[in-house]
């Protein structure tokens, strides 16, 4: 009997750990060119919360940080560990997957300020909502700039994992360091891209970034300097990085807060793009990008908070 008793209080701490401090929904919202489908999660029993909404990244990226192959789960965790500590969150698909189901599908109708419209509708959406007191934009990745856009219609802007320069810029720099030998080509191409012109005959090495029916995104992606526009930006700034980023590196963060010195820098040691710890080498970094279970690092989570319950 006295076993018994230890097995039931020990089966009563698991399920009290397990127990979530929030509430989810299912809310889809109506933009301009599609439905943007999402998730809410609301603490339990806290009255007007702050709200934070998650952008996400590049790519055909879902709610909770995924596509395809990369199976990371990063914005789910992070959206989860906020709302147990009474901050709502909202995060959502990327409208290119609702897009890119529709019969009359052109990817080349899609350009980066599709997204911004997206962003705006979210914002308006939530400011009509009265159940919160604050609302901050989080963006991730190219998610950073799409926030940055809008930073100045809510009460706080974050930018995680965000570049500080042009794409052109980025996209040129990584494939020199990948493909020396593509240098030349891509220049020939991001500077046609600049004077809007499209560029019919791709080098075959390059198609999957510059084919033709995305090369009007990257044109309409590249109008923006991050530097400049955050300079626009009035409302309270957080900056993170993390020093195992191998796709945004943390000088970018840099670059951000020198643009803006009334914003807070964090750089987060040994943090990776996707906010998972890397102690080790690029091998255990780029496993970690198919590897949903493992949690992203507590203390992006905690920098969040400790900004959000001062603005």
């Amino acid at each position: 009997m006295k076993n018994l008793v230890y097995i039931c209080l020990f089966v009563t701490s698991i399920l009290i750990g397990q127990t979530k401090n929030f509430t989810e929904t299912d809310l889809n919202i109506p933009s301009v060119k599609v439905t943007v489908n999402g998730t809410l999660l609301m603490p339990i029993a806290i009255e007007k919360p702050k709200l934070i909404i998650l952008i996400p990244g590049s790519g055909p990226t879902d709610r909770n940080g995924n596509q395809g192959q990369i199976q990371t789960n990063a914005t789910k965790y992070l959206a989860e560990a906020l709302s147990d500590k009474k901050i709502a969150t909202y995060r959502f698909d990327k409208s290119a997957l609702a897009l890119s189901k529709q019969k009359d599908f052109k990817e080349e109708s899609v350009v980066f300020d599709d997204f911004i419209v997206d962003a705006k509708s979210i914002v308006a959406f939530f400011k009509k909502d009265k159940r919160f007191s604050k609302i901050i934009v989080a963006g991730h990745s190219q998610g950073s700039l799409v926030a940055m856009l809008v930073a100045n219609q809510v009460d706080g802007y974050i930018s995680l994992d965000g570049a500080g320069r042009p794409i052109d810029e980025v996209l040129l720099e990584q494939i020199d360091k990948q493909a020396p030998f593509l240098t030349e080509q891509t220049k020939v191409v991001l500077d046609s891209l600049k004077q809007d012109l499209l560029v019919k005959d791709v080098n075959p090495m390059l198609v999957s970034i510059f084919r033709p029916s995305v090369q009007p995104f990257i044109m309409n992606w590249m109008r923006y300097n991050p530097q400049s526009e955050i300079q626009k930006v009035t409302v309270p700034i957080l900056i993170i990085n993390g020093t195992k980023d191998i796709q945004v590196p943390e000088t970018d963060a840099e670059l951000l807060s020198k643009a803006n010195p009334k914003s807070t820098l964090k750089i987060i040691t040994n943090m990776n793009h996707i906010f998972k710890e890397i102690k080790g080498d690029i091998q255990e970094n780029m496993a970690s990008y198919t590897n949903p279970n493992l949690p992203i690092m507590p203390i992006l989570a905690e920098s969040v908070i400790e900004f959000v319950n001062k603005i």
